[in-house]
């Protein structure tokens, strides 16, 4: 059966999506199944992969209407690794969302059909705590927490780590947390390992020793509609994400 991670932070900015879509990348050059699935209003994954957001139809249509996730999956530029595109309509789900029936579980009961297709399925969820983040964290196994090496960045971290304590008492009590991983860090800042530190609070024994570092060739890449895997896979961001890969390969290994 394939695991299903969530990669959350209700705060912007802080590298959530560049983790989603370039982690998913590294786990297909290593032969991994990989879905990605763009929840996030935005778009910005979908974009990031030079996927058209003026799609007809996305993760919206199968949340809220007669489509199936295999009716609306599309290629990437890597082999093995598959995106759930975001469309414009996407923006209103969160009100559309509040008189369906079972809305916490649109997700979770729409993924039943494709989870054994895949190893990994990666969901990037919106910068809030809304009704879409709560159907990304009820249909994941595991919770990935991208936090910027910023002091900023602590702020709303127990904010989110009670949203999940609640769907963990609530709805779903075998949701787990896999960890955080520290992004646009810059080691020559004492507040970055400031930061570091702070977070061995939050998540003690649950801190990825890979380390995204502040890289202008990350930025660059979105805008070429590429990974970073694709856009300069020798760069110092590119093999921070290769290395996170396989350490999240290693973490979430049933064996």
């Amino acid at each position: 059966m394939g695991q299903i991670i969530s990669v959350v932070n209700q705060k912007g900015g802080v590298g959530k999506t560049t983790t989603a879509v370039n982690l998913a990348a590294y786990l297909s050059q290593l032969g991994k199944f990989v879905l990605l699935i763009d929840l996030d209003p935005q778009s910005n994954a979908t974009s990031n992969l030079g996927v058209s957001k003026e799609l007809e139809r996305g993760v919206y249509e199968v949340l809220t209407g007669p489509y199936s996730f295999k009716e609306v999956m599309v290629d990437t530029a890597h082999e093995f690794y598959k995106l759930i595109p975001a469309t414009v309509s996407l923006a209103g789900a969160g009100v559309e969302f509040v008189n369906l029936d079972r809305r916490e579980f649109r997700l979770y009961d729409n993924l039943l059909e494709i989870r054994n297709d895949f190893d990994y399925i990666i969901i990037d969820c919106p910068p809030s705590l809304g009704l879409l983040t709560i159907n990304g964290l009820v249909a994941s196994d595991q919770v990935l927490i991208p936090v910027q090496a910023e002091y900023f960045a602590l702020e709303g971290l127990g904010q989110l780590v009670s949203t999940i304590s609640l769907i963990q008492e609530n709805i779903k009590p075998e949701l787990d947390i896999l960890g955080a991983v520290l992004t646009m860090y810059d080691k020559r800042f004492k507040l970055a390992n400031d930061v570091l530190m702070e977070l061995y609070k939050y998540f003690p024994n649950k801190i990825f020793r890979s380390v995204i570092p502040r890289s202008v060739r990350l930025s660059e890449a979105p805008s070429h509609g590429q990974t970073i895997l694709a856009y300069d896979p020798k760069s110092k961001g590119a093999k921070a994400y290769e290395r996170l890969a396989k350490e999240f390969v290693y973490h979430t290994s049933p064996y």
